[in-house]
């Protein structure tokens, strides 16, 4: 008799519109990318896609670029687990940016592990924008 194997990938990875943590519906993809924007309130992350692993648990950790907590000391990564609900989900890791922005600038690395083995990993660069730079040019043009 086979034994299912389980298959995990990236789905999307970029900016996504804002999400709802008591919606059943994931985000929307609004641009596929790895630099974000320090802007207030922008949501960035991937959505990973789980075939055949029902029940297994996935642990997420979110290093971030030594945020400080309202104490001024260095908060750890922002960790935890959640379990695959079905044979053909989906789960969204992602975080935001909130203020202040200066503490936030830097690379924000995800990554979801099962049985100790890395599933998925992806590094963001929280970057300030610069006037001249191709989503400034967009902005000013109400896009």
């Amino acid at each position: 008799m086979s034994k299912l194997r389980s298959n995990f990938s990236i789905s999307s990875f970029g900016i996504y519109e804002k999400w709802d943590e008591k919606s059943k519906s994931l985000p929307q993809i609004k641009t596929f990318t790895t630099n974000i924007p320090a802007q207030i309130d922008i949501e960035f992350g991937f959505i990973l896609h789980a075939l055949k692993a029902k029940g297994k648990r996935l642990d997420w950790v979110i290093y971030h670029p030594d945020v400080p907590d309202k104490n001024g000391q260095v908060m750890p990564p922002f960790e935890g687990d959640v379990y695959v609900r079905n044979n053909d989900w989906q789960f969204y890791l992602g975080d935001t940016v909130w203020p202040p922005i200066e503490n936030k600038v830097g690379d924000w690395r995800m990554v979801i592990e099962c049985e100790g083995k890395i599933l998925a990993d992806k590094t963001f660069s929280v970057l300030v924008e610069h006037g001249d730079g191709e989503i400034q040019f967009w902005k000013k043009r109400g896009y």
